[in-house]
Parts: structure tokens; C-alpha cells; sequence
């Protein structure tokens, strides 16, 4: 579990946005007196649920003055999940007062506590009342000079350091340009230059999933360099795009129509990645092919 607190403006729901998206199952401002029955229950479904491929092996609980009167007590509830066996981080979100004034000035939200508008003496008295959970806390993020962006991959730095690092889904996926490009692709690559197998009468019918097509592909001139250039950009390039916190990378090849060179050059990278065991292989268009007319 990670107990994400701080103070209100700092960005703790969008850091509970991020363990979403991290796998985590997140709630916020729930009553921390009620967080050992939620986790009991979470057990309780625990075998159900990885049996469906899921896991609930990792919560995330938004904790804030929103609480009210059951915020008292938050720190010896931390104690109380540790004893029943779970592994517990608090996450405390920090920002300079005058930061937060600006950022309730844009966004024109109310404090939670300060419903009248004054909002230095909010800050006052919400720094008093999560004292005791700042003095818990296994880690503090100060976010005054962060983006959203920024404070994802900090996120990101830090369940790396618990081991837990976040992965990137990668999708491989084949299409034809006459068909028009993915439009969530991050990258496009156009195979087009290879030589074609539609115009090789035993090979027409076939498609990039054939053991023919797929040599006759890799073989034609330029497709080993251009195979091995592109590995080597890849290699250097999703890591660092993971660093970043991005969820998807759609990484798209493209021929004609869909149906040969690009099927069997996604195919041919797919098997040599050194990530592809989170790489998810699609072919959009390679069953949108007229075998009397249609180069693929």
C-alpha cells in the first residue's frame, strides 16, 4: 500500500492518477479507519482475481484533511496495515505556501478549509493538522516547481527504487498507407522500399505471417540494415520514452497495403526486441486485400 497525502494543491490526485495507470488499485479520501476492512476485503477476492489476470497486490489511498475528524489517528492506522502484514509507504506531496495560493488562485478552487476564501490561514492550519502524517512519511515529494509531467516520472523514480518499475505497453502494430496511418501511432516507419511480394505469383495469395513472404521480405536488399538500424534506434528509445511515464507506445510499419511487408517486418523486430515480452503484435489491414489488384 501507499498512503498518498500531503497538502491540498500539491497534487496528490494526480499522483493517485499515476499509480492508476501504474497498476495500482487507488481510493481516495476514504476514512483511514476504514482501510484494514478494504484491504481485507481486497484479500478476500484476492484468488478470484488473479484468476482473471488481475492483481490487487498493490493499493494506492488518498488520505487528506478532507478526512475531517477521522484524519486523528492516521498515523497508529499505519501501524495497524503494517501489522496485518502488508508492506505500507506513506507518500507525502509538499509545495511552497506561496505556490499553493497561486495554484487555488487559477484554478479557482476552494481550500477544503477554507470555504470563506482565506486561504494563507488554510494552509496554516492544514500543515498543522497532517503534521503527525509528514512525520510518517517514507517519502516527500516537494512538487513547487513540477508539471504534471514532472511529477510522474518522479513517481516513477520512486517505485523503481521499491522495485516495482513501471512498464510501458508497447503495441507493434502493421498497416497499409493506402488505408491511412494509425492515428495513435508515436512512431511510423514505411517499408515500402522493400521488394514486393504481390508481385511474385506464388507468394500473392500468401500474407507477412508466412514462413515464404517473411523470408523473400528479409532477404530483399536493404531490409537487413534498415531491420538492424531500426532495432538499435528502438533499443535506445523506448527505455527512455518509459522514463518519461508514458502508459502506450503504438509503434507502427506501414507497406501498401497492409498485407506482406509490413506484417513480416513487425513480425521479424517483434521476435528480436529485448522488451518483446511486453510487446502486443497487431495487424490492422491484412485482411483488407483484393488479390486481383492490391500490392501489399
Amino acid at each position: 500500500m501507499i498512503v498518498v497525502t500531503g497538502m491540498s494543491g500539491a497534487g496528490r490526485t494526480s499522483a493517485l492518477r499515476v499509480l492508476e495507470d501504474l497498476g495500482f488499485y487507488c481510493v481516495d479520501n476514504l476514512p483511514p479507519q476504514l482501510a484494514p476492512a478494504l484491504l481485507e476485503l481486497l484479500s478476500d477476492g484476492r484468488a478470484r482475481s488473479l484468476s482473471q489476470g488481475k492483481s490487487l497486490a498493490k493499493v494506492g489511498l488518498g488520505i487528506d484533511v478532507r478526512a475531517g475528524a477521522f484524519l486523528e489517528g492516521a498515523d497508529q492506522l499505519i501501524d495497524r496495515v503494517r501489522e496485518l502484514g502488508n508492506e505500507v509507504d506513506v507518500l507525502f506531496l509538499d509545495c511552497v505556501d506561496e505556490v499553493l495560493v497561486r495554484r487555488y488562485s487559477e484554478t479557482r478552487r476552494p481550500h477544503p478549509l477554507a470555504p470563506g476564501g482565506d486561504v494563507i490561514a488554510a494552509i496554516a492550519q492544514e500543515r498543522e493538522r497532517l503534521a503527525p502524517l509528514r512525520m510518517r512519511a517514507t517519502h516527500t515529494i516537494d512538487t513547487s516547481s513540477f508539471s504534471v509531467h514532472e511529477l510522474r516520472r518522479a513517481l516513477i523514480e520512486f517505485l523503481g527504487r521499491k522495485g516495482s518499475p513501471h512498464s510501458m505497453r508497447i503495441r507493434l502494430i502493421s498497416f497499409g498507407f493506402k488505408y491511412g496511418i494509425p492515428v495513435d501511432a508515436d512512431l511510423v516507419f514505411d517499408v515500402r522500399f522493400l521488394d514486393n511480394p504481390h508481385f511474385v505469383p506464388s507468394l500473392r495469395p500468401l500474407s507477412g505471417l508466412d514462413e515464404a513472404v517473411q523470408r523473400y521480405v528479409i532477404n530483399s536488399e536493404g531490409a537487413s540494415q534498415f531491420i538492424e538500424d531500426l532495432l538499435v534506434m528502438l533499443e535506445h528509445a523506448v527505455p527512455r520514452y518509459e522514463r518519461e511515464g508514458k502508459a502506450y507506445l503504438t509503434i507502427a510499419v506501414g507497406c501498401t497495403g497492409g498485407r506482406h511487408r509490413s506484417v513480416a517486418v513487425v513480425e521479424h523486430i517483434a521476435r528480436r526486441l529485448p522488451f518483446s515480452d511486453r510487446v502486443r503484435i497487431s495487424h490492422r489491414d491484412i485482411n483488407r486485400y483484393d488479390n486481383r489488384h492490391e500490392p501489399g
